[in-house]
């Protein structure tokens, strides 16, 4: 059998969920298609954009002021063409899930991620979410990372880069990490993408 690992009582659940006998033969038929259950994402955190900044100096500013802490790459990030900013307030809805939750235990890569996150129904960030998030977002807990799901902007170095939020022992940051689309990221990782309001 291709499927050794597999029990008897397993067959059985299976054979029962497609509604016995009858749905195991029309679902061999094609008659029949299995669909994934939707699964409902818990919001995390709903933020604004569009509150006014205009640019990237404009965030600087704003993070500066407020006693944030803004890595090189971030800062190079937030000063590319491709960084857009809302042009009128809104609210987004932010969910956190893990490269795990997604489905990848053995971890997966940044385009495997984005991917798998589509076909659940969530949404890749506007880059305007990453500093948002790092401004709105004041009581993180030490030692917490997240991972900011944008379209990648390429920095001055010509790197792919994506935001992230992070508290350290030093406070917290708004940093850039590595956006190319076939690096690995650790089932354990966590990313932010927006859940769409129905």
């Amino acid at each position: 059998m291709k499927y050794g690992e597999v029990t008897i009582g397993q067959v059985e659940a299976v054979i029962n969920k497609l509604g016995g006998m009858e749905g195991l033969r029309r679902f061999l038929a094609d008659e029949l298609m299995v669909k994934e259950a939707e699964r409902q994402f818990q919001i995390f955190k709903t933020i604004k954009l569009g509150t006014g900044l205009r640019s990237a100096d404009d965030f600087r500013k704003s993070l500066k002021d407020d006693g944030f802490n803004i890595s090189e790459w971030a800062d190079d990030t937030l000063g590319n063409p491709a960084f857009k900013m809302a042009t009128k307030e809104i609210e987004v809805d932010l969910v956190v899930v893990s490269v795990s939750e997604l489905g990848f235990k053995d971890g997966a890569t940044r385009e495997q991620i984005y991917k798998r996150a589509k076909e659940l129904g969530l949404e890749l960030c506007p880059s305007e979410v990453g500093p948002q998030l790092r401004l709105q977002y004041k009581d993180q807990s030490s030692g917490e990372w997240l991972l900011i799901a944008i379209e990648p902007i390429t920095g001055s170095d010509g790197y792919m880069g994506v935001f992230s939020v992070r508290c350290r022992n030093s406070g917290l940051w708004l940093y850039s990490h590595d956006g190319n689309p076939d690096s690995v990221w650790d089932s354990v990782d966590r990313w932010v993408f927006v859940r769409p309001r129905k």
